[in-house]
């Protein structure tokens, strides 16, 4: 067989091939009338004037078959695939020998021609002209086989989406579920905006932080973890809704439901409830499911890898994050002591030396992902979570705060809050979260004087929601891994 740089050798001495035989091996331009979906979808009315009218497709040359007289070959535009058929006596001898001799599998070219059924009942197209698009210094994978390397799927996604129909399905999917957002969002009044990747200062989550360095202004800068600070700060200026889709970056661990540069979006909206925040959210993912890929059952993976079987249909119940704990690990959060949330926090699996720097909600937090998390299944809302867990919301007098967060299969899907516009309370609690950050606590927030001086001049009541797009797209095209869903994911390089 064939080595790699021996196929590349034998591919550039037929591009000096095409060059002396006139033609180009990389126009600007092909020929091309027809998309092949446009083809097929118009076959029985293009046909009969094809003769006349000849057809031009262009693709990717994905099979080649046959010797001698005849050829058949398969061509591949988008996920379309075509046959085309190149006769000897249909084309001059030197036109169609150029063919033969330089076109190989995974090469853009354009054929021009009639439209006609085969005596096996395939739709193709007789060759009667052919030029090449682009000529592929590098063979295709396998037909049969694709790419079998899970990382070399990640690593090369184009061909992996070449050669693979599901995945470029899956792609597209990803980008019709971000346009129904959009569409459900503005329709309801909302105003896209953007705010900056690099600040001065992460805030509006708790996450560890991609740290850089601005140059020119000699300064360290961060990369976003959310843009919700932002937003808060632009709803000051008197907008009623807003929303952004964009990358958000957290520097932390990695599973089939994390990595580190993810899509999310967030909304905020002035004079709306939590209540309406979550009934939104049911409204705007069934739409979602339903328009998009038009079912509402899928198969959702856990991150052992474990299928559950979720369904999307009904009214979403709603269970508070005090009454799971209570069910699965025996722990009332009204009475529990800072020292025994710590020691449950052990049991559930903290290491000792990190319990002993973690605050309170961060502690509860990894009790409830450990202990409850992982058996809700179909999509759930689990409300009112600590108060010091979430110090950008309404916080009520019990302890708790005014969320919501939508899990399903075992993952936290939105962040939905009351938000939180007492300048006074927002200062105690940032100042809070900060004392745990100089305790050690890598995750809890830093005080932001430039968030709190515009809420002190005045900020609506509000709702505000943030989902990743990644997890959802994953449920929805029934993924494993997230990864999956981002064409370019987060890699170690090869060495």
């Amino acid at each position: 067989m064939a080595s790699i740089e021996e196929l590349r050798s034998a591919r550039i001495a037929k591009i000096e091939k095409l060059k002396a035989s006139g033609m180009n091996p990389y126009p600007a331009s092909i020929s091309r009338t027809h998309s092949v979906s446009e083809v097929k979808n118009s076959f029985d009315k293009l046909a009969p004037t094809s003769d006349t009218t000849p057809v031009s497709i262009a693709g990717r040359v994905m099979i080649m078959r046959g010797q001698g007289a005849i050829l058949f070959i398969v061509i591949q535009d988008g996920k379309d695939r075509l046959q085309a058929v190149l006769k000897k006596d249909i084309l001059s001898p030197e036109v169609f020998s150029l063919f033969v001799d330089t076109v190989d599998n995974g090469d853009f070219i354009s054929v021009t021609g009639s439209l006609f059924v085969t005596e096996r009942g395939e739709q193709s197209i007789l060759i009667k002209d052919w030029m090449m698009g682009t000529k592929a210094l590098l063979p295709l994978p396998d037909k049969w086989h694709g790419l079998q390397d899970v990382e070399e799927t990640y690593r090369k996604r184009y061909l992996d989406i070449v050669m693979d129909p599901e995945v470029y399905e899956r792609f597209t999917i990803r980008s019709k579920t971000i346009k129904a957002i959009r569409e459900f969002l503005d329709n309801k009044n909302f105003l896209e905006i953007e705010t900056p990747i690099l600040q001065n200062q992460a805030g509006g989550a708790m996450a560890k932080v991609f740290n850089t360095h601005h140059n020119d202004y000699d300064m360290p800068m961060v990369l976003r973890i959310a843009v919700e600070l932002d937003h808060k700060m632009i709803m000051v200026g008197g907008y009623e809704r807003i929303y952004e889709i964009g990358k958000m970056f957290r520097n932390e661990g990695s599973d089939p439901t994390h990595i580190q540069e993810f899509t999310m979006i967030e909304w905020y909206s002035a004079y709306q409830t939590l209540a309406t925040n979550m009934e939104w959210t049911e409204e705007m993912l069934k739409n979602v499911a339903l328009n998009v890929v038009g079912k509402t059952n899928f198969t959702v993976y856990d991150k052992e890898g474990k299928a559950q079987e979720v369904n999307f249909d009904g009214v979403w119940p709603r269970v508070t994050f005090g009454q799971l704990l209570k069910d699965n690990a025996n722990l009332d959060i009204a009475t529990i002591t800072l020292e025994d949330t710590r020691t449950h926090a052990v049991k559930w699996g903290m290491p000792e030396d990190e319990a002993k720097v973690t605050g309170r909600g961060n502690l509860l937090d990894h009790i409830y992902k450990k202990s409850s998390r992982l058996k809700i299944i179909n999509p759930t809302f689990v409300t009112n979570f600590p108060g010091d867990l979430k110090p950008l919301a309404q916080q009520n007098e019990d302890g708790t705060a005014q969320v919501a967060q939508l899990v399903i299969a075992g993952a936290e899907i939105t962040n939905q809050y009351a938000e939180l516009v007492d300048p006074t309370i927002q200062r105690e609690l940032l100042l809070s979260q900060s004392k745990a950050k100089e305790g050690g606590d890598t995750e809890a927030m830093e005080l932001d004087e430039r968030f709190l001086d515009a809420m002190e001049h005045g900020m609506p009541p509000m709702t505000g929601f943030g989902m990743g797009i990644d997890r959802l797209v994953a449920i929805l095209t029934n993924q494993k891994n997230c990864r999956d869903v981002i064409f370019f994911p987060i890699m170690r390089p090869r060495e």
